[in-house]
């Protein structure tokens, strides 16, 4: 029976193996006060545009092995049907031997930590333009000052102020005004409004080329203002590429050398040391982000800090 703002559509999914699904959906969240996605004790609420429509959906995980997944909306049997891969079920970190004592330490601590593939290729590569060469409270900010202004209401009983990722013409439309009072810089409208031009053609990206990750990425780099970094974002989150890492980051390179060697690399020697770990390069990024073990560098901002006090 097809999902209504009242009844959802339900579906009970049997794990392969043990999977984190909290830990593992968190690398979706834009903010702690990103309005597609929101933490309720042990629920997760998160909203997406699939390729039929709008969709809430709520995750549960009574065992290990199990997700309760109930969706409204028009995109929610599509939803449905992809939950396998969004939370991570079909990652395969077969062959991955942590080695260092300081990833070894974080896998140990996270079991069940998968890399997720949403399959939407719009949300992530729109999320990661904003994100580019700003402090990430100033791109959560303009992330959630977008999605009240031009998102949808999310369907279903979803927590108050929920909204919905807004269509592609909607993006490619937003005004330059709207943009500047979300802090986000001229060129990086114009690249997100290139992608959005795009719209289908970007999302169909994930199905035209499959498992193919090098020619999502050529076609992604094709956009003019994306680059390497921000296609690594976007197949970190929609593709479920366990081996992407986001070279060019202002911080990865520094806190994985910290972490592996007590000192900072750059791009070049972070590249070099995790290549023994192809293809499962991001498992090791994420598990030192994770880690209590791993020192931090000392932070410092990408780009002018904007004010976001009124969002």
């Amino acid at each position: 029976m097809p999902a209504s703002d009242d009844l959802p559509m339900t579906r009970e999914l049997t794990l392969g193996s043990d999977v984190n699904v909290m830990l593992t959906l968190s690398l979706l969240r834009r903010g702690a006060y990103d309005p597609t996605s929101r933490r309720d004790g042990s629920t997760l609420w998160r909203t997406s545009r699939m390729t039929t429509g709008a969709v809430t959906y709520r995750l549960r995980q009574p065992d290990r092995r199990v997700v309760l997944a109930d969706a409204w909306g028009p995109g929610a049997a599509e939803m449905l049907d992809g939950l396998e891969s969004l939370v991570g079920d079909d990652d395969d970190p077969t062959g991955f031997e942590p080695e260092h004592p300081v990833v070894l330490d974080s896998h140990r601590r996270h079991p069940g930590l998968r890399v997720p593939r949403t399959g939407r290729v719009l949300e992530a590569l729109i999320g990661a333009v904003i994100e580019q060469r700003v402090v990430g409270i100033d791109a959560f900010a303009a992330w959630r000052r977008l999605h009240l202004r031009f998102g949808d209401p999310a369907p279903g009983p979803a927590p108050d102020g929920m909204r919905v990722f807004p269509t592609a013409e909607t993006w490619a439309s937003v005004p330059s005004w709207d943009w500047h009072l979300a802090g986000v810089d001229p060129q990086r409208a114009r690249t997100a409004q290139a992608c959005a031009r795009l719209g289908r053609q970007v999302d169909d990206l994930v199905v035209t080329h499959d498992r193919d990750h090098a020619a999502v990425y050529r076609g992604l780099r094709s956009i003019p203002g994306v680059g390497r970094w921000t296609a690594a974002e976007v197949g970190i989150r929609a593709l479920g590429d366990a081996d992407a890492v986001s070279f060019g980051d202002f911080h990865v390179a520094k806190d994985i050398g910290q972490a592996l060697a007590g000192r900072p690399f750059d791009d070049a020697e972070l590249e070099r040391v995790l290549e023994p770990w192809r293809p499962h390069r991001q498992r090791v990024v994420r598990l030192v982000a994770l880690s209590p073990l791993a020192p931090q560098v000392r932070r410092g901002p990408r780009a002018p800090r904007v004010d976001h006090r009124n969002i």
